[in-house]
């Protein structure tokens, strides 16, 4: 379990980058070689390079390199742990929001009730 969290944590601060989010979504239309992929950000290739490491470490990108060219291709087999993550978490909130509505809904009763068993404050008293 630890270790499964541990490999969340990493995917999640991979993708709490704005520029690794893009470079992940251009990798979604396919491989790409990091000079491809590093084009649309002003950045030295370097620092963009951090970021493809830090891709590469979370699991979420592969890259090979042929040549001089190193190509990266996403690794939709990472998210597979965030996803199921989501969704337990999803069914833990979905449970709780059910309890919620029913007890809202057993107030509402509980009110309704109450409001019927009282009197009418408009109608008049004799000798009124």
């Amino acid at each position: 379990m630890a270790n499964q969290l541990s490999s969340l944590d990493q995917i999640f601060a991979a993708l709490a980058d704005p520029t690794r989010r893009a470079i992940v979504m251009r990798l979604c239309a396919g491989e790409a070689s990091v000079g491809e992929l590093a084009d649309p950000f002003d950045m030295a290739l370097p620092s963009f390079m951090k970021h493809i490491h830090v891709l590469e470490t979370s699991g979420l990108v592969q890259s090979e390199k042929s040549g001089r060219v190193r190509t990266c291709r996403l690794s939709a087999d990472a998210l597979v742990g965030a996803e199921d993550w989501f969704q337990q978490q999803r069914a833990v909130w979905e449970a709780r929001l059910d309890r919620f509505e029913a007890y809202v809904m057993k107030l509402k009763k509980e009110k309704e009730r109450t409001a019927a068993k009282r009197p009418s404050r408009t109608t008049k008293r004799k000798g009124s």
